[in-house]
């Protein structure tokens, strides 16, 4: 296999040897792989800036016998305001975390990125609520992954009014009468329910682009941390 161009988000990168680093590159058709970078952390090395954690950028590699390699790599994006405060880095590593976790080799992974990408940049550029990005992108990957829930009707009786519960058992959406009888089923306001509906449908570039009140957002919050460690089968924060 020849030299190969992709673009790629950094995900993890460790220290190998004296001056070399592990990195794993997510990226749009090859999914997650891990890439050596030879002499990345050298002083002067070309390969410093691009192979940092959550840098953006274009890289050339290479595929050796054990692992890919990184024959060069130019940064487009590096996410700056993330090393100057510990809160976003910390919200920026969660997400870093779950795609890590959720995504392989070979595996078409535009989407994936795409929602990464958007949400990191959310993270670094904007005062918006963290845990309120973190409840949007974790339903919104869960859509992508398969695991997205009936958000039409209740997925019970196909009722279309009077939804006042969401289902973790069942992965959806269920009214009022139905609802009462599922013991672990979560209830939810009119509001939630619609944001819900916005996130799995809108367009990808838009996800982030409304708001919530408090209350709505912590029910937001509560609801997606439990479907992503049940979907998932893991304990996320």
């Amino acid at each position: 296999m020849g030299i190969i161009k992709t673009k790629g988000i950094i995900l993890s990168q460790n220290n190998l040897g004296d001056y070399d680093r592990m990195c794993t590159l997510l990226t749009p058709d090859l999914g997650k792989i891990g890439c050596a970078a030879k002499g990345a952390r050298r002083p002067k090395s070309t390969l410093m800036a691009g192979t940092q954690f959550l840098c953006f950028g274009d890289f050339l590699i290479y595929k050796g016998a054990g692992s890919y390699h990184i024959n060069s790599c130019e940064p487009i994006e590096i996410f700056y305001n993330l090393r100057l405060d510990i809160d976003k880095l910390t919200y920026a590593s969660k997400v870093a975390k779950i795609v890590n976790d959720v995504t392989d080799e070979n595996q078409n992974t535009y989407r994936i990125l795409q929602l990464t990408l958007n949400t990191i940049y959310m993270l670094s550029e904007t005062e918006k609520n963290m845990d309120f990005i973190l409840s949007i992108f974790k339903i919104r990957l869960l859509g992508i992954l398969g695991f997205r829930p009936v958000i039409d009707k209740c997925i019970c009786c196909n009722q279309k009014e009077n939804i006042r519960y969401f289902s973790f058992k069942d992965s959806g959406f269920k009214c009022e009468n139905c609802g009462r009888q599922d013991k672990g089923a979560m209830g939810v306001t009119d509001t939630t329910i619609k944001a819900i509906r916005y996130i799995l449908m809108a367009d990808p570039k838009k996800i982030y682009s409304f708001e919530l009140s408090d209350a709505n957002k912590n029910e937001l919050k509560i609801l997606s941390k439990i479907y992503l460690n049940q979907c998932l089968d893991k304990e996320y924060e």
